[in-house]
């Protein structure tokens, strides 16, 4: 079974609030349907009707909640919270009314943060930054969390390797060169993020273009810097570096350059040690492997908060939405 197909399945199992603030693009208002229908959640369209009838013409919108902020029933106590939050670097009553006004994204934070959505999934037309300063402002980092970052969950077609072909590949999409700290945080981010995903024990790997000390360099120190930070901060996780990448995931090479470490040979949580590593990573898994590569999907947030490409598919849009509705399940117990 496919590992989307699983997550949908989680989803179905304990519906959440997803609120989509880009009703001003054709694909939001596909992937609402299309999630609307399987029961993936309970999905939330942000849309003034000109928006909605440019948009969704011909499409079924019954089962959706539709919303215009203009006329929203909650939208001055939604300006009041934006104000009270922001009022320390500037905000004044005016600009919080003309803000959520005019920026849907920041309408659908302050939703999450009154409690009246779950999760949100952006990015079809806006860029990241767009997606994630209205987040990081309204909804801020997770407690305990150190670091917002980002990462890919890839499925490798007919790969023996990870969890059945499933990996996660963090940082690959946010944080650009990581220090020691920082990468520890990604690791135990991202290894939260995969069991709650996948519903497997994480098996991280710190990955380097040494093993064990076959070489020595800056770029190395930071990795194994990195390791020994990340499994005194998460004991609870099975972590170790550095680590080539045949030696983190093929068994036979893993027990000769990794001996008697039960990270090597076997790691399905991969944690490169910067975004140029990471990127390149997850592309050359999608474009050569033909792997299922869902994301940059962000984690460290309070609430799930989820960026698209803007290249991105309906179908990419409904397989955001089933995961974000997992992170919503997740933060809830």
């Amino acid at each position: 079974m496919a590992i989307i197909n699983e997550i949908k399945a989680k989803a179905k199992a304990d519906v959440q609030k997803i609120v989509l603030p880009e009703g001003m693009d054709r694909r939001t208002w596909e992937a609402a349907v299309t999630a609307t229908e399987e029961g993936l959640a309970d999905i939330i369209v942000l849309a003034s009707p000109e928006e909605q009838a440019a948009n969704a013409e011909g499409l079924d919108v019954a089962g959706i909640t539709v919303i215009d902020p203009k006329t929203a029933e909650k939208l001055d106590a939604y300006v009041d919270l934006y104000y009270e939050l922001r009022k320390a670097k500037g905000m004044t009553p005016e600009k919080s009314r003309e803000t959520l006004l005019s920026d849907y994204t920041t309408f659908a934070c302050l939703m999450i943060k009154a409690g009246d959505a779950d999760g949100m999934v952006s990015g079809a037309c806006h860029s990241t930054a767009n997606t994630l300063r209205p987040a990081l402002q309204v909804i801020k980092t997770k407690p305990g969390c150190k670091l917002v970052s980002a990462f890919f969950l890839i499925e490798v077609p007919n790969c023996e390797y990870g969890y059945n072909g499933t990996f996660i590949f963090g940082d690959s999409g946010l944080v650009q060169n990581p220090n020691p700290e920082e990468l520890a945080a990604i690791a135990g981010s991202s290894a939260e993020s995969f069991k709650n995903l996948v519903g497997v024990e994480p098996v991280v790997a710190m990955l380097s273009h040494s093993t064990k000390g076959s070489a020595a360099h800056a770029d190395v120190t930071k990795v194994t810097e990195a390791t020994a930070i990340a499994k005194e901060q998460y004991p609870e996780y099975q972590i170790d570096g550095e680590l080539q990448l045949d030696a983190a995931i093929v068994p036979a090479i893993g027990a000769s350059k990794a001996p008697g470490s039960t990270v090597a040979g076997n790691a399905n949580v991969l944690i490169f040690p910067d975004l140029d590593a990471g990127n390149i990573g997850y592309k050359l898994a999608q474009r050569l492997a033909k792997a299922e590569a869902y994301g940059p999907l962000c984690q460290g947030i309070a609430a799930p908060v989820n960026d698209l490409s803007r290249g991105c598919s309906a179908d990419d849009i409904v397989g955001v939405i089933a995961v974000t509705a997992v992170q919503a399940q997740g933060m809830k117990k």
